[in-house]
């Protein structure tokens, strides 16, 4: 249960890039329930038509705004949260290259300019080198990413320069978050449609519907159900910590929890060939998903997600398996939520998706 504020200290105002997302929605519900903040000023690209308690909505494009508005923004705020991140055009890595980068960099500086406390940044266990998938690894595993990707390159570069940040603004509290892949219901679509695109039968995604589940060497990862990712970050906020925080559900997924998940057969499939196939997709623009990020998958490290049990009083209320039937039925039942990103569906629909060229637009 949250604490109330003491009777000397005032609420919190807290600024939240990049809000209308998957974790961004989580830690609007998750700041808005809570006594200690007070207001919670969410920036996106686009405004959403969702009035959620103490929050308030402004139009930012971090890859193209202004830095001196930014910094107005951030004034006064005791807190605040860079959840922005653009995972496509995969087509166009120039694009995600200036809002993920050079977007991110904004923020930072905009952060120390306007004197704020604190900054919680969203990386990711992507932005690991590749590591163990028989043990889990410690917050000081390197985190240089995968450099064939985009995703995991970017996230590696943002904490490069996070750490030359830190080095020149000691006074200012800087947390990193390195979640594994966060699903909750009304995410599912737009993950769909990012990573998977139009080709998908959503609605066939269910126990004994899906024949097979293919067994790649070093498919093993961690998930996590967005309230959870949502409440690690309020925590973020809240204490009085720094550094980087692994946050995971058990149990770690493989391909024969997958199987047990959707009834299906596991197969072993060398990872050589599952690449192909994605790269041939890929490039006939029929899936987003790029090559590079499964081998990316491939790769990352298992998270050791005790720091936060012990600093931020991290628990899980969710485990992997349920945010993966979260996934599930999002995928079937596409109702989505009421923020731009995570719209039940588009324009068009699905021949919608296909004219934006997939994998060619943000």
């Amino acid at each position: 249960m949250a604490k109330p504020n003491p009777p000397d200290e005032r609420p919190l105002d807290v600024v939240v890039v990049g809000a209308t997302g998957n974790i961004g929605t989580g830690l609007i519900r998750a700041l808005g329930a809570d006594p200690r903040i007070g207001s919670i000023l969410g920036l996106a690209r686009r405004v959403p038509d969702w009035a959620p308690p103490k929050t308030r909505w402004l139009s930012y494009d971090v890859g193209a705004g202004r830095p001196d508005e930014l910094a107005e923004h951030f004034r006064g705020a005791a807190a605040v949260v860079h959840l922005a991140w653009l995972f496509q055009p995969t087509h166009d890595p120039v694009t995600t290259w200036r809002t993920n980068v050079l977007g991110s960099l904004r923020v930072f500086e905009a952060a120390a300019t306007a004197r704020v406390p604190a900054l919680v940044y969203s990386s990711s266990v992507g932005a690991y080198s590749p590591g163990p998938k028989d043990r889990a690894v410690s917050e000081e595993w390197p985190t240089h990413g995968w450099p064939e990707a985009a995703y995991p390159r970017e996230k590696a570069y943002v904490e490069r320069a996070l750490d030359s940040f830190e080095r020149d603004h000691p006074d200012l509290r800087v947390v990193r978050m390195r979640p594994g892949f966060v699903f909750q219901r009304s995410a599912a679509p737009e993950q769909r449609r990012l990573f998977a695109g139009p080709f998908v039968p959503g609605r066939l995604v269910r126990p004994g519907v899906v024949p097979v589940v293919p067994n790649l060497p070093g498919l093993r990862f961690q998930v996590l159900h967005t309230d959870d990712a949502a409440a690690a970050f309020a925590q973020a906020v809240l204490r009085p910590v720094r550094g980087a925080f692994n946050i995971a559900a058990d149990p770690v997924v493989d391909a024969h929890l997958l199987g047990k998940v959707l009834g299906a057969r596991v197969v072993r499939v060398p990872a050589a060939v599952a690449t192909a196939a994605v790269s041939a997709l890929w490039r006939l623009h029929l899936v987003p998903a790029t090559p590079g990020l499964l081998r990316t998958v491939l790769r990352v490290p298992v998270m050791d997600t005790g720091r936060a049990a012990a600093e931020l009083d991290w628990v899980p209320r969710y485990s992997s398996v349920q945010a993966l039937g979260e996934l599930l039925r999002g995928l079937r039942d596409p109702v989505g939520a009421p923020t731009p990103p995570l719209a039940g569906s588009v324009a068009g629909g699905r021949f919608g998706e296909l004219a934006t060229g997939v994998g060619e637009r943000p």
